[in-house]
């Protein structure tokens, strides 16, 4: 499927539909009289087990979306569903239940870091949840496994890495077996390795865990790999599809601010010079279908 401006329609195959946006508006108050609007009648849909990647510019809504999804904040119109339960609710066990399945991983991981020892950091969420401790002995081991962390158990989280704090941070959210994970410009203040190490964990936990992702960023790269990309602009959805064809959407992309991958923009300068290329996304395909032509 492919959006530009309002006309949203959607043409995946159906799984079940695990998060619903029903036209949904929030504005941030600014006094009693007065707001400004970070998101402007919304509705989107997400199935089990995707790859979601949301982008757009500073100020696009695309953060506030994300906190709508776990009940951080709470739209000012429209309704927000988490496996059913409405995130306007005055039932405790909807909220738990909705923050117990949508985990989020944020941009800065030090402010997601409780312990001083990395085991008992990732250990926290579950005591929290009242876990029993053998079980949380075994979801800790767990986490640090996915992650690549086991070796660093024992270790301050302190001294590591952007990427591998990062990292850390995933596994303390992991802990608690969310079946969703929005990762908020997680990788945002990480350096290229950082980048790479994060979005292959990210990578793993969606088709080898099968759990749901919603990643939140502005390296257009990090759409590589996704089942859907969806674009925000002035609080509005207006794209929603594959990354390869947003890839060939240049000037729609610099229109909303995006800066396209090295591969989007060679293809664009190509085409300019009457040469089609087939969509791809990665280097090595867009060699190989260059090689073809040639």
């Amino acid at each position: 499927m492919q959006s530009v401006g309002n006309n949203i329609a959607v043409c995946y195959n159906k799984k079940m539909q695990i998060i619903e946006l029903r036209n949904v508006s929030y504005e941030y108050p600014i006094d009693s009289e007065n707001g400004i609007m970070a998101l402007d009648n919304v509705s989107l849909s997400i199935e089990e087990g995707q790859f979601v990647v949301l982008c757009g510019a500073n100020g696009s809504g695309k953060s506030t979306l994300a906190k709508l999804l776990n009940g951080l904040i709470l739209p000012t119109k429209g309704s927000v569903f988490v496996y059913g339960a409405n995130t306007v609710t005055q039932d405790d066990s909807d909220i738990y239940k909705i923050r117990s399945k949508v985990g989020m991983v944020f941009q800065n991981p030090d402010n997601q870091m409780i312990a001083s020892i990395i085991e008992d950091d990732i250990a926290f969420g579950p005591e929290n949840l009242g876990v029993p401790r053998e079980e949380i002995i075994k979801r800790v081991e767990w986490a640090l496994s996915v992650v690549g962390m086991s070796a660093m158990r024992k270790h301050t989280p302190f001294k590591l890495s952007g990427g591998q704090k990062q990292r850390i941070a995933i596994a303390a959210v992991l802990a608690m077996r969310p079946s969703v994970l929005v990762f908020d410009e997680s990788t945002a203040m990480l350096d290229p390795k950082g980048r790479a190490e994060v979005m292959q964990v990210i990578h793993s936990l969606n088709k080898e865990q099968n759990i749901t992702v919603i990643h939140i960023t502005h390296h257009m790269e990090e759409c590589i790999g996704a089942d859907r990309v969806i674009v925000m602009k002035e609080g509005r959805l207006v794209f929603d599809d594959k990354p390869e064809v947003l890839f060939r959407q240049y000037d729609f992309a610099k229109d909303c601010k995006l800066e396209l991958p090295v591969i989007a923009y060679i293809t664009h300068l190509l085409g300019q010079r009457g040469i089609v290329m087939p969509e791809v996304q990665t280097e090595e395909e867009f060699a190989e279908a260059l090689c073809r032509l040639l």
